[in-house]
């Protein structure tokens, strides 16, 4: 595999988690640059690392994390885009006031973004032996993409209010139903 395609495979892994920083950026509209790096960094960890895992895990458990991890995707995606509907739906004390994205909140958000990063990682097992450059390549991408998402999400926030959290909300469910129809309608 050249790098091209690895890079290629990288910005398709982070468009999930520019969409959920797109929503961190628009609902804590003074996020400061500490934090958003923070998140930044927590997403692109998990998109990096979750490719190791799913390299060395390889041929010996591929049949039964390929057959579960749709759906562990799905409810993980679910649940938090289900809390942010709720959420978005209340009334804010403050306007701009952040929305309680908390450590456990990102990585669960991480988690279930970085699903399908896990069966890239045991495809590679086939077809890929440089597993800690393609972890890197894919965490960077991660990063820089979610800073770029944070930072018009944070732009737009102030204009969208808590329908950005909503739209958030929606797009994590949509995300993870679709994780959820691509494996059980293409399987």
């Amino acid at each position: 595999m050249d790098f091209i395609t690895l890079f290629v495979i990288a910005i398709g892994l982070s468009f999930d988690s520019f969409a959920v920083s797109l929503g961190f950026g628009a609902v804590e509209s003074k996020i400061s640059f500490r934090r958003a790096s923070w998140i930044a960094f927590i997403l692109a960890l998990f998109q990096g690392i979750f490719p190791v895992f799913g390299y060395y895990l390889g041929y010996s458990v591929h049949g039964r994390v390929e057959s579960i991890d749709h759906w562990i995707a799905f409810m993980l995606l679910g649940f938090i885009g289900a809390r942010m509907l709720i959420e978005g739906s209340r009334e804010k004390v403050a306007a701009g006031s952040a929305s309680g994205f908390n450590n456990y909140r990102i990585i669960t958000v991480a988690v279930g973004t970085s699903i399908d990063a896990l069966a890239v990682g045991l495809s590679f097992a086939f077809i890929y032996d440089r597993i800690w450059f393609a972890a890197l390549v894919i965490g960077l991408v991660t990063f820089v993409a979610s800073m770029t998402a944070i930072r018009l999400g944070k732009s737009a926030g102030p204009r969208l209010g808590s329908r950005v959290e909503q739209a958030g909300g929606l797009l994590l469910i949509a995300i993870g139903a679709k994780i959820l129809l691509e494996h059980t309608l293409l399987a």
